[in-house]
């Protein structure tokens, strides 16, 4: 007999879990759908919103089943006349104080309050009262706050404090006056805000969601004059198709292609073969330092929430980033001289449109830093989510478009450059070319397994040509923090260090399509889009950047070498200290 199991009846239905299991687990673990609203596993397990309340034989009042540990012999009905009743109470009066433009919401058709608003046939408010409107705060780059369709669940609150560790926004005032807002009520622009974008997807609403930039994105290529060009991440390929009803983790490349190019972009380019350029100038850079034993450990500058968390709370450390730039504005870079010259095409009719994982892209490609001879690198970045909306808008069947190829002739990339979406693949892709180059030889050895894998932190000794490099590969800003920590008390010597902002890398950045609170509890939705991307590197005929033909023939004419003056001053760039708050 395990002593560790209880038994109890769900609906009827007689069920076995281990002890400790809430009543919602269980009935999940039984196929029986308990509604939740502020619940995110692992995350917000507080029970504030009372849509799981459930009703148990021999206890007074509701019982709230996310909370609520199950005990030997319990009787529990999830859908009686009196549950359905006061949850349908509950869905009113939340329903009362919320904005009602669900038709215009960027969240209509994936918003959790909406789909229950429908399940449970809340087509009228009762309880209609004062409201107050708050002022959108739209001065964020990247994130627009509309309060007026927050429902106070506090996910968003829970995934800035706990998991990432950075605490911008909490609630405030009591009661009616509740709200969710920032130190001293200010943008989101002037806190301690690093655009990471996770509260969007823990969001159930619309009351947080990515500066859309689409509007503009079709006026340039409205326009005859402009020269458009679209680049895509690799993250976005095997995440977008989510967007149309297809399996989490389909890789939808060359579906892709075919919408961009349906979409009237003049070309459409792949950022893996930038990501590539960022390995050739980043392994380099690792090789210069680790020869020369100075400023250790190198730390990966892909991640521009990571970034522009470094340049805000440890900026002391700013010397240990890598000065390369992200692959997308490397590629912006050459894109607006060495294929503008290559294709004599004047770059300032050159408009680059970025599709990425990622909203802090978007505050990246504002940067100052971030130009070249008075042009940005890149123009506009949209998300994985905006790109959808704009298929949608043009009306293209996605499911049903063939499969287009990138470009020429800026479209051939490495395996390598596949991996970037996921956490690790940087390190690894940095490391095929680090060992060659080291050792002289093309080695055999393709896979780093021992930076790959779900782990929040990742540490490994990696042993190259005779000597041992210690790395660590860590992601999400709370374990950033972590390894900060250890290279300043001395705690660690690791020589190569690749941090990512999002928990699980790109593939889970904040442009990334959404799934709701009951997906994120049943689906490894990390691992299903990680797994793509790994499948692309190994089905590549060429699997290190070095390799690549495009890449080794834009150095021989244009870059001359990796390192080298013209690739310090189009491909890399300098990060600066900055304030947490604003006056």
């Amino acid at each position: 007999m395990n002593h560790n199991l209880i038994s109890l009846k769900i609906d009827g239905q007689k069920v076995e879990v281990e002890k400790g299991t809430t009543i919602l687990q269980a009935a999940r673990q039984a196929g029986i759908d308990i509604p939740t609203l502020c619940f995110l596993k692992d995350i917000n397990e507080v029970g504030d919103c009372r849509m799981c309340i459930v009703e148990v034989e021999g206890k007074n009042g509701f019982a709230t089943s996310c909370i609520q540990k199950v005990e030997q012999g319990m009787v529990v009905h999830t859908h009686t006349p009196n549950v359905l009743e006061a949850r349908r109470m509950i869905l009113d009066l939340i329903l009362s104080n919320h904005a009602k433009d669900c038709l215009t919401c960027t969240r209509s058709g994936n918003c959790e309050l909406q789909s229950l608003a429908t399940k449970f046939n809340v087509t009228q408010i009762e309880f209609e009262g004062e409201r107050i409107n708050h002022k959108i705060d739209d001065l964020s780059p990247s994130i627009v706050r509309d309060f007026n369709k927050c429902i106070l669940c506090r996910r968003c609150i829970a995934v800035c404090k706990n998991v990432q560790e950075i605490g911008a926004i909490d609630c405030i005032n009591r009661g009616f006056d509740s709200c969710i807002s920032t130190v001293g009520n200010k943008s989101l622009k002037d806190v301690n805000c690093t655009n990471c974008g996770q509260c969007i997807q823990a969001c159930p609403t619309g009351a947080l969601h990515e500066k859309e930039t689409i509007d503009e994105v079709w006026m340039k290529l409205k326009d005859p004059e402009t020269y458009v060009i679209a680049q895509t991440a690799p993250a976005v390929r095997v995440a977008l198709g989510e967007e149309f009803d297809m399996e989490i983790g389909t890789n939808v490349t060359g579906k892709m292609v075919t919408a961009l190019k349906r979409l009237g972009f003049d070309k459409v380019f792949d950022t893996n073969t930038g990501a590539d350029f960022t390995i050739m100038e980043e392994a380099n850079e690792l090789i210069e330092r680790l020869t020369q034993n100075e400023t250790l450990p190198m730390i990966t500058s892909c991640s521009p929430g990571w970034i522009k968390y470094i340049e805000m709370n440890d900026p002391e450390m700013l010397p240990h980033l890598s000065t390369c730039k992200s692959p997308h504005q490397m590629f912006g870079a050459l894109l607006k001289t060495y294929f503008a010259k290559k294709e004599g095409i004047d770059p300032e009719k050159i408009y680059v449109v970025s599709v990425m994982p990622c909203i802090a892209k978007k505050f990246e490609s504002k940067r100052s830093e971030m130009k070249n001879n008075g042009f940005s690198d890149v123009d506009n970045v949209i998300t994985t989510r905006e790109l959808s909306r704009m298929i949608k808008q043009a009306n293209i069947e996605f499911t049903k478009l063939q499969d287009s190829v990138f470009d020429d002739p800026m479209g051939e990339a490495t395996g390598a450059a596949a991996i970037f979406g996921t956490t690790g693949g940087v390190m690894e892709a940095a490391l095929r070319t680090a060992q060659d180059r080291l050792t002289g030889k093309e080695l055999e050895k393709i896979n780093f397994e021992q930076v790959r894998g779900a782990e929040g932190i990742k540490k490994a000794t990696i042993e190259i040509g005779g000597k041992n490099i210690k790395v660590v590969a860590a992601s999400g800003l709370a374990n950033a923090k972590k390894i900060l920590e250890e290279i300043k008390s001395g705690k660690a010597d690791y020589q190569f260090v690749e941090i990512m902002a999002c928990p699980g890398g790109c593939v889970m950045g904040g442009g990334q399509p959404i799934k709701n609170s009951k997906i994120r509890s049943e689906v490894d939705v990390r691992k299903l889009r990680a797994e793509a991307l790994y499948r692309i590197d190994e089905k590549s005929i060429i699997r290190k950047s070095h390799e690549n033909p495009i890449i080794q023939k834009i150095y021989q004419e244009y870059l001359e070498k990796p390192g080298s003056y013209r690739a310090h001053k189009l491909l890399h760039t300098h990060y600066q200290a900055r304030e947490k708050y604003k006056l």
